[in-house]
């Protein structure tokens, strides 16, 4: 862990780079209990423990000491493990404050789908699976949800998002390059390597590896359906391949920046903050979008 990062995107300072939340006071909480701030177990024969959410609890507890309870309007974000951490604890940070605090909370990247991989497994699932045995997660994991699902499945957003209170803004790429490579297509589901070329770099795809890739787009705008009706939340799902776009400013508020119907990230997330304006944007299919910064890895 670095002992310092740069505050970019939307964590900037500059009112050029974070038009609206460059005055705030932004805490950027370090993230290293792997299972989004849920585990709470121990296992004393391997030495092992999972404290995620007490570190969580601890944390919070700590900002609001220190002057967070006073805050007229608040916003929990997180990228990718955080995106879910965020959808996850929302209405817990939510019930941090009061009634007249305006709170709401921006997952970025955090849309984890409980779908089946290039080989017709369950990759993803069998992944969480272990992490939420391991650490003891289905204790804190919302009650809403494991009422009636499985606790694997409480740990897929896909089954949460439908039930968070608070006004909350889904922000993905539709083709989310994490996913792709760990939950889609990871070398494990690809012993022979066909999607090996397609899953560093887009342009390499073949016709029938985009197709699939179109099916789990579709897979995403139908997990986000019933969410989307709710007029408090918020919508921006970019046909791009990448993951996390709010944290580095090319993306989020930059003059090349990806948009959808000519409005940047920041913007969307600003007006639907502000209640300046609803934002529910779904971008067309790839490869409509020229806008988008790519991710291409070697």
């Amino acid at each position: 862990m670095e002992k310092e990062i740069p505050f970019t995107g939307i964590l900037s300072n500059k009112a050029e780079e974070n038009p609206d939340f460059f005055n705030w006071n932004r805490v950027k909480l370090r993230y290293c209990d792997g299972a989004s701030f849920t585990g709470d177990s121990e296992d004393e024969t391997a030495e092992l423990q999972f404290r995620g959410q007490r570190i969580w609890a601890a944390a919070m507890e700590d900002l609001m000491s220190k002057g967070m309870r006073f805050a007229n309007q608040a916003l929990l974000s997180g990228c990718s493990a955080g995106g879910l951490a965020t959808i996850i604890h929302c209405d817990e940070f939510r019930g941090l404050f009061p009634r007249t605090t305006k709170v709401k909370c921006l997952s970025d990247a955090g849309l984890f789908l409980d779908v089946i991989d290039v080989s017709g497994g369950h990759t993803l699932r069998n992944l969480y699976s272990g992490v939420v045995g391991l650490q003891g997660a289905q204790k804190n994991l919302p009650q809403i949800c494991t009422n009636h699902l499985d606790p694997i499945s409480c740990f897929f957003p896909q089954n949460l998002i439908a039930s968070v209170k608070t006004p909350l803004f889904i922000l993905n790429a539709a083709y989310d390059s994490w996913q792709i490579q760990s939950s889609l297509a990871p070398p494990s589901a690809d012993p022979h390597g066909y999607w090996q070329q397609c899953r560093l770099n887009h342009a390499k795809c073949t016709g029938p590896q985009i197709q699939f890739l179109q099916g789990f787009r579709n897979h995403m705008l139908n997990a986000i359906k019933y969410f989307s009706r709710s007029k408090q939340n918020g919508l921006f799902i970019n046909s791009c391949f990448s993951h996390c776009q709010t944290e580095r400013q090319d993306t989020w508020f930059a003059d090349n920046s990806p948009v959808i119907r000519n409005k940047a990230i920041a913007l969307a997330v600003g007006d639907w903050y502000f209640d300046r304006a609803g934002v529910k944007a779904i971008d067309c299919p790839y490869p409509c979008d020229n806008t988008c910064h790519h991710l291409i890895f070697r």
